[in-house]
């Protein structure tokens, strides 16, 4: 006679959050991440680093302070996240943050260095070196800036930014806020390399030479990023997105062995949050770049983790039927206009979002999206447009 299964527990959302009290149970976002498509057919869009330096008002509120201080002021980083919201009338705001900024709240000296990316003040690479990173903690304390910074957020999108008016089904719900994370292994490749990388070749050399530290330093990390979205989600984010920059890098086989456990271990810090009396949990969005080799690894890292509804992030490398038929067309995606159109003039740009719309219609939901970031150099009137012209359609 076989045990019967016993659930896994579950945390109740607080009463006055978004996906509690409505605010954003019904908006395009929330709806195409639950797989839900509306009968007019809207789909909602935002963009991966919408907040940032395409922005003049980003450079002007951002002038003298440095990114990672920006980060950790909770009225700036609101104001920040809200200027594209305002300017562009995206369907979600992405909190503005930055990847290793757990690494910093956890007491890792490292730093945004202009044009190099995140640089640490040294590399850890020994089983020693990681051993010392793993004393360092992440607490409530640490991310109370983090957290007043959502709250702020959220106030502001429930007071200004709501649906009434704009394409699409009214609700009187607000745009809802996607919280967001780096992936173990990126940060993992960070504090290994020391500084970005193009192959990654240190962070893959430990992960094979000495698997026990790597599975240490990636618990490790797992664990920061998981309480920082945690953090993002009881203070008012709708939905979260893990973001591993470099999984790309690797073969599907080590990204199995070495990287999908703590991408798990990360996402299942905000897997039991549920809506109360219901099974309703937080959407999570899996991200990565070069990872069309792993779309369906990433899926199912999602789902191990608990994720009652998963949405795979496609890059510009893979077109969305495609990656619908790899991933067996039961799950939403979200993508992937190719960032380099965004300056190839409207007509070669309104008819590779035209084509991204008509492709991604064979999965469950879908969000439009970049297949990378925002470059800085964008024009931001043209994002503004191809907003118009998704919603339009």
């Amino acid at each position: 006679m076989t045990s019967p299964t016993v659930p896994a527990p579950t945390t109740p959302l607080p009463a006055d959050h978004p996906l509690v009290d409505g605010r954003t149970s019904t908006t395009p976002l929330v709806r195409a991440l639950r797989g839900d498509r509306p009968d007019d057919g809207t789909t909602p869009v935002w963009f991966m680093r919408q907040a940032g330096r395409s922005l003049p008002e980003y450079r002007e509120a951002r002038a003298g302070t440095a990114m990672l201080d920006a980060c950790l002021t909770p009225p700036l980083a609101a104001e920040i996240t809200l200027q594209p919201v305002r300017r562009h009338q995206v369907d979600a705001a992405v909190f503005f943050s930055d990847i290793v900024i757990p690494l910093r709240l956890a007491g890792v000296d490292v730093e945004i260095k202009p044009g190099v990316g995140p640089v640490m003040d040294r590399p850890y690479r020994t089983a020693e070196d990681v051993a010392r990173l793993t004393e360092h903690t992440l607490d409530d304390d640490a991310l109370a800036p983090i957290a007043e910074a959502v709250r702020l957020t959220v106030a502001e999108l429930s007071a200004e930014h709501r649906y009434a008016g704009r394409p699409g089904p009214e609700t009187d719900g607000s745009v809802p806020l996607v919280g967001f994370g780096g992936a173990p292994f990126t940060l993992a490749a960070y504090l290994v390399e020391g500084r970005p990388s193009r192959d990654h070749l240190a962070a893959r050399t430990l992960m094979h030479a000495d698997p026990e530290t790597w599975a240490r330093l990636t618990a490790w990390t797992a664990d920061l990023t998981g309480r920082f979205l945690r953090a993002q989600v009881l203070a008012g984010a709708s939905a979260v997105q893990l973001f591993d920059s470099w999984a790309g890098s690797l073969s599907l086989a080590d990204y199995l062995a070495h990287v999908a456990p703590s991408s798990t271990r990360a996402l299942a810090h905000v897997a039991d949050l549920r809506v109360p009396g219901t099974d309703e949990g937080v959407p999570g969005i899996h991200f990565g770049t070069g990872t069309g080799h792993l779309l369906p690894a990433m899926r199912d890292v999602l789902r191990t983790a608990g994720i009652t509804h998963p949405t795979v992030g496609v890059d510009y490398r893979t077109p969305l039927d495609e990656a619908t038929a790899l991933l067996g067309g039961d799950v939403p995606v979200q993508g992937n206009v190719d960032p380099a159109l965004l300056g190839a003039g409207w007509p070669a740009l309104e008819a590779h979002v035209r084509d991204v719309v008509a492709r991604g219609k064979g999965a469950p939901g879908h969000v439009v999206n970049l297949g990378h970031g925002v470059p800085p150099e964008t024009d931001p009137t043209v994002l503004t447009r191809v907003v118009e012209l998704v919603h339009a359609l």
